[in-house]
């Protein structure tokens, strides 16, 4: 339990940097709704937003995995001699500078090919931006691993504290500036660049955090090592496959959606209006990045003790119970969330509960796959997340023409759900840990049948329902510590006993 305790600490604490950056981030997105005339704008961020997504990954070829994993496997002794930091630094810095030029000089190609030819800019800047993304990852990784989590969400907040500044300053200041004394911006600021200037709000901050990371760059001695890298390589590059589906699952759908939509133009401006109502859900991210944060390194640490297995058993366990909860919370206050957007991007609303699910059973997916990161078989990841991704494709592709950005949101839960079930089955084969799935099962169909009565169920009056509403998140509470309490005080009796 002590082990718990420490996990929800740091779980918190990353959550300063992952809960309350994404909520202060996902503010800007009633500011886009608002700003951007056009739906179709806020689908120009959408799509590119949905590239960089997977490039990043491509970038970092899974080598935080790595570094947790081959850092954790050298005696306490040898890990003062900094060779697999280094090492980890020396691989994704190279990758990361290279990408970065290749987008410069072929900037105008790729803009064209992506229907951006008006604006290679755009491409040269989220090219550096990704890049600097690889790169940082892994000192973040690094004060992860040091046990720093205040630094970690100190400098995540930076970052975003400047991106919103910056979207601020060029999206609302500079225009009412414009009207009233254009002659004091006019040497940077273009009244017509609009959406283009949140790729510039992205460049700054993410090159501002970048020089903060460099005093975590440079500590001890400068020691890379070769054939560390190869067996590093040899364990990462299996979780880059892993990672590739794993995020084609999440952003394919905004990638492809103007390529298979009938009418292209129509195509990015439904694209902008799922791209808005999808961040509603980001609450359920959120919680479980920050969770990641902690569990990774935990997981890994925790793996030599011999009750470790019962401990990721009541983590998997508290996890669906938050989970849920905050599916619950957002499914009742949906009326309040819409009204955050502009009035053009409301209809897509109805996509969030779906989406919470989606997110719900990839949060639930990343707890399964401690199994094959524990036992070496990164591979069965990869090959799960492969799965999900073609589910994922066949589903937008065939019903995108139909059912629009509908079959975005029903694609993404259908194939979260079935890699969940892969991945259990396959990991109680391989590293089974007996799981509470009575009770998880219990809180699932709990929550279900309280969602069903907040849907089909509903009063004239906004205020009532908001009080039903809050009643009925307020039994899905009242039951969980209660039967939790239960669950407390016998493991106690059992250890009086014993």
């Amino acid at each position: 339990m002590a082990e718990l305790k420490t996990l929800a600490k740091e779980t918190a604490i990353y959550g300063v940097s992952s809960i309350i950056g994404r909520f202060l981030n996902w503010c800007l997105v009633p500011l886009y709704s608002y700003v951007l005339v056009d739906s179709g704008d806020y689908g120009i961020v959408t799509n590119l937003y949905a590239w960089t997504a997977l490039v990043v990954i491509i970038l970092t070829y899974g080598m935080e995995t790595g570094f947790f994993r081959f850092i954790n496997k050298q005696p306490e002794s040898e890990r003062s001699d900094n060779r697999v930091y280094s090492t980890t630094l020396t691989s994704v810095g190279t990758t990361s500078i290279i990408f970065s030029i290749v987008c410069i000089v072929f900037g105008q190609s790729i803009a064209n090919a992506l229907g951006y030819g008006e604006h290679p800019e755009f491409i040269w800047m989220l090219g550096v931006v990704v890049s600097m993304d690889a790169f940082d990852s892994i000192p973040f990784s690094y004060l992860r691993y040091k046990n720093k989590p205040i630094v970690f969400a100190s400098l995540k907040l930076l970052m975003i504290f400047v991106n919103i500044l910056f979207n601020i300053f060029f999206l609302v200041l500079c225009p009412i500036i414009a009207k009233s004394h254009p002659e004091w911006i006019s040497w940077f600021y273009n009244p017509d660049y609009g959406v283009g200037y949140i790729f510039v709000a992205n460049f700054i901050s993410t090159t501002t955090v970048t020089l903060a990371l460099l005093p975590y760059v440079f500590v001890g001695k400068w020691n890379f090592d070769g054939a560390l890298l190869r067996s590093m390589l040899k364990y990462s590059l299996p979780l880059l496959l892993l990672g590739i589906a794993g995020i084609m699952n999440q952003s394919i759908d905004k990638i492809i959606f103007p390529m298979v939509y009938p009418d292209p133009a129509e195509g990015m401006r439904e694209l902008g209006i799922y791209g808005a109502c999808f961040k509603v859900a980001m609450v359920m991210m959120m919680f479980t990045y920050a969770f990641r944060f902690a569990y990774e390194p935990f997981v890994f640490a925790k793996n030599e003790e011999k009750d470790s297995k019962t401990t990721y058993a009541d983590a998997m366990k508290y996890f669906v119970i938050t989970t849920l909860l905050i599916f619950l919370c957002i499914v009742a206050y949906i009326d309040v969330f819409q009204l955050l957007l502009g009035p053009r991007y409301r209809a897509g609303i109805r996509v969030v509960p779906i989406v919470l699910m989606a997110y719900f059973f990839q949060g639930v997916m990343y707890n399964l796959s401690l199994w094959y990161k524990l036992v070496d078989r990164t591979m069965f990841g990869a090959l799960f997340s492969l799965v999900g991704l073609v589910i994922t494709l066949i589903i937008n592709i065939l019903f995108i023409p139909v059912c629009s950005y509908m079959a975005c949101a029903w694609a993404s839960l259908v194939s979260a759900v079935v890699m969940v079930v892969m991945s259990y089955a396959f990991g109680q084969k391989y590293y089974p840990i007996n799981y509470d799935l009575k009770r998880i099962g219990f809180y699932f169909v709990l929550s279900m049948v309280l969602f069903a009565g907040m849907y089909f169920f509903a009063f004239n009056n906004v205020v009532l329902n908001i009080l039903y509403r809050t009643l009925l998140v307020g039994l899905f509470v009242a039951v969980a510590l209660w039967y939790e309490w239960l669950s407390l005080q016998q493991n106690f009796n059992l250890r009086r006993k014993h």
